[in-house]
């Protein structure tokens, strides 16, 4: 990570926001645990949770979406069929037009894996990045301070 303070990922107490997810029988692989796709999904769900809320408390324009750029996950226990696993997300760091985000795959209070995201924000109209402004750039500021 190359922001200033960094957040431990692994700890439940780092997010504030957590999405539920249910693990499906179709999650899982020939070895019986959940494929790592799946958990790319799991934190595709939450990811979304994210940036849906932040979109929505920030009041934005209908055009102004965001687009993954990178994804970097490390898987850190197996996972199993059945159960739920919880989410939990984070924004880590604010560039220009980027914002980098954080989290992690909780059963039960056990990480099972963590991950940083990059998203660019994009207009959908011109089909460009852009940079978040006003509302949204305070926001965003305010729960990285956090």
């Amino acid at each position: 990570m190359q922001h200033g303070t960094v957040k431990d990922l692994t700890r439940r107490a780092t997010f504030e926001l957590f999405t539920p997810v249910t693990v499906r029988f179709c999650d899982t692989d020939k070895l019986g645990h959940v494929n790592n796709v799946s958990i790319a999904s799991y934190i595709e769900a939450g990811r979304c949770d994210l940036y849906y809320k932040l979109m929505q408390q920030a009041q934005t324009d209908a055009r102004i979406d965001f687009v993954l750029a990178r994804a970097a996950i490390d898987f850190r226990r197996e996972i199993f069929y059945p159960g739920t696993v919880e989410v939990g997300s984070r924004f880590i760091k604010l560039g220009n037009r980027s914002i980098t985000t954080g989290y992690g795959v909780f059963v039960g209070d056990a990480c099972v894996a963590t991950a940083e995201c990059v998203n660019v924000f994009f207009d959908m109209e011109t089909r460009t990045s852009i940079a978040p402004s006003g509302m949204l750039r305070t926001l965003i500021e305010a729960a990285i301070a956090n």
